[in-house]
């Protein structure tokens, strides 16, 4: 996915909006079904989150970066040699999009192929974890930690999250209609 003199630099964004962008999308997912919403909704909901909160953290990053080296210029016998801000931002929305919208795709199919509707959930709860092991192997690769426990390290955090949301929504499910 980087360039080998890359692949160090911008890990910490591959891997945050990678996360995150798995984590949020399928919260919506877990929490629209857990409410019991239709899949259109669970849809429209996760590709609005999708987009808007990718964008949210890229911008965030941006700006995070960016204050950083604003600070550390007023401080000269301090050298920092801070990542571009445009290239972390950039990498934030890219990876939080592209690997966030794993959560979606069973959702997304599912209008080509209707005889994918009732398996909607089980498929994007398999996709889901595919995509956690995967963020986390990518992320021992890099760092060098054993890619086993790295992965299930993203997993078992990335499952946190989905629970959580489920059960909010399966708590608040009585409020639509």
């Amino acid at each position: 996915m980087f360039k080998k003199s890359s692949e160090k630099k911008y890990l910490a964004e591959f891997v945050y909006g990678s996360v995150d962008g798995v984590i949020t999308t399928f919260a919506v997912v877990t929490g629209a079904i857990g409410a019991s919403l239709s899949s259109a909704i669970v849809l429209i909901l996760g590709l609005a989150n999708l987009f808007a909160d990718g964008f949210s953290m890229a911008i965030s990053n941006y700006l995070s970066i960016k204050s950083q080296k604003d600070l550390d210029s007023k401080h000269p016998h301090k050298h920092f040699h801070l990542k571009n801000p445009k290239k972390t931002a950039f990498v934030t929305f890219i990876s939080f999009v592209l690997i966030g919208f794993i959560p979606l795709l069973s959702f997304v199919l599912s209008f080509f192929s209707p005889s994918l509707i009732p398996f909607q959930f089980k498929i994007s709860i398999v996709l889901t974890a595919i995509a956690f092991l995967i963020i986390g192997a990518l992320k021992s690769k890099v760092v060098g930690k054993h890619y086993l426990k790295s992965s299930f390290e993203t997993l078992f955090i990335g499952s946190l999250a989905a629970l959580i949301a489920f059960f909010v929504g399966y708590l608040l499910r009585g409020l639509v209609n």
